[in-house]
């Protein structure tokens, strides 16, 4: 294995790991060490619709890894299937996490940044494949 695809491996699975312990616990462990307050969220990037942008950065940052990981093997669409998946189970966990809270938009925001990157990706192998 090459060691750049090492390095993203181990990021992404760092990323996954990282991201299931933010969506499962109850209440927000980052704003509980930034503003010492369970219940306030960090907002990266201000705007209307609250922290949903979050949400689509992070999928969109953890499936551009996944995939990247997966890319050249039989398990891709495998891996695309389960980052789909995991979009949208995170948040539907919410629902039974305590001091938690479902958001719809939450749940487009975790697709959209999930999709965005699949698509990204895809191009990106018909690119290199030159049927582009």
């Amino acid at each position: 294995m090459d060691y750049k695809i090492r390095i993203i491996t181990y990021l992404y699975y760092f990323s996954l790991m990282g991201l299931l312990v933010l969506y499962l616990f109850p209440g927000s462990i980052i704003g509980y060490f930034l503003y010492g307050d369970f219940t306030r969220q960090l907002d990266l990037i201000p705007n209307p619709l609250g922290t949903s942008i979050n949400h689509a950065l992070a999928f969109f940052y953890l499936s551009l890894l996944g995939l990247l990981t997966y890319m050249g093997q039989k398990s891709f669409k495998q891996n695309l299937i389960f980052l789909i998946a995991i979009s949208l189970s995170l948040e539907l966990s919410h629902l039974f996490i305590p001091n938690r809270s479902f958001q719809y938009l939450d749940v487009i925001a975790n697709l959209l940044g999930t999709l965005s990157a699949i698509v990204i990706i895809l191009i990106y192998k018909k690119f290199k494949n030159g049927k582009i």
